[in-house]
């Protein structure tokens, strides 16, 4: 991502610069005869306005082929107009050159006709090339920033569409919970209903942001974990761990609740009750830390009810956006070792 951002970075950096690289070229070529001739007795014989001249038929030629030639992709076809725009090019400014040549070298100059166009089709050739060199690399770069653009873009439909995923699973789930509540006319119901609507505002508002803050992500969470202690009241003992020294650090919305659903989705069908939970939010400076712990067996997976089995595409969701978020700036440790599920997350922020 970096390197990318760099590429777009130079890309726009050469765009910029490109007017000023031009006045420079074109004034060390006006400039180059008087510094030659510099501190040499009478100094460069020729006057401003040749040189100007000499510069102006230089310049139509080089930018004939810098604007229309070396863009054209069968340059093949147009070498023969290329060569005729040399020649006429050259001829033009043999005769108009002649006008400053009128004194004693003026006989001298004319017996030098085809030397002065074979030198002027050597000049148009040097500068043509120069100016290919830049035409390449603006291509080269041209190119690389349309790829990244298109590889961008890519990146950002996938993301809309795997939070897409997301939030449809979250509210399903919630629901089901909710509406197994009201079934026993449980008090809790009214409680339940106003941290969902919490919850629905934070996925429907701030999960569609593409950074929201620490605080907000770590609340989103919290309003979570309240929903599923209510809902499994003393089947589960859930312990939240935060150690955020800048709260309004931006962090991608959505990454963590798959975790934290997951966690609860397999401590549910259980047996037994106070079944802990671990969960931990720690950020110190820009490195972000998130652990996640609960109880697992994996004989009891068949348990787990038939909606709540369909959230499990969250993890590989959540895989998959932080790779697309964060390349080479994260670390994801998912490990199951003596019943115990561990997730261990960390991002450079």
């Amino acid at each position: 991502m970096r390197e990318r951002v760099n590429n777009n970075a130079m890309y726009s950096k050469l765009k910029k610069a490109e007017p000023v690289l031009h006045l420079l070229f074109w004034g060390m070529v006006l400039f180059f005869p008087y510094i030659k001739y510099l501190g040499r007795e009478g100094g460069y014989p020729m006057s401003f306005m040749h040189e100007l001249v000499g510069l102006v038929f230089n310049m139509i030629p080089t930018y004939i082929m810098y604007l229309w030639f070396f863009p054209l992709k069968n340059k093949k076809k147009y070498v023969f107009w290329v060569l005729l725009v040399f020649s006429s090019n050259a001829l033009i400014h043999y005769y108009a050159d002649n006008f400053f040549h009128m004194g004693e070298d003026h006989k001298d100059h004319q017996d030098h006709r085809w030397k002065y166009v074979v030198s002027s089709f050597v000049t148009y050739f040097s500068f043509s090339l120069a100016f290919f060199a830049l035409h390449s690399i603006k291509k080269l770069y041209a190119k690389q920033h349309e790829l990244d653009t298109t590889k961008q873009e890519k990146q950002q439909a996938e993301l809309s569409a795997l939070k897409a995923q997301i939030n449809p699973h979250f509210l399903f789930n919630t629901l089901n919970n909710i509406y197994a509540n009201a079934l026993k006319k449980d008090e809790k119901t009214p409680d339940l209903i106003l941290k969902l609507s919490s919850s629905f505002r934070y996925v429907l508002h701030e999960g569609q942001k593409e950074k929201v803050t620490l605080s907000h992500e770590i609340t989103h969470v919290r309003d979570y974990i309240s929903l599923q202690e209510e809902r499994l009241s003393t089947k589960i003992q859930a312990d939240f761990f935060e150690d955020i020294d800048n709260p309004k650090r931006e962090i991608a919305p959505l990454l963590l609740i798959p975790f934290v659903e997951n966690a609860f989705k397999y401590t549910s069908i259980l047996k037994g009750k106070n079944h802990q939970i671990i969960i931990k939010a720690i950020l110190k400076k820009d490195q972000f830390s998130f652990y996640c712990e609960n109880p697992y067996h994996e004989n009891k997976k068949p348990e787990i009810d038939a909606n709540w089995q369909e959230s499990g595409i969250g993890i590989k969701n959540t895989q998959r956006r932080l790779q697309l978020l964060y390349p080479e700036r994260y670390q994801l440790q998912i490990k199951k070792k003596d019943n115990v599920f561990k997730v261990i997350l960390t991002i450079s922020l």
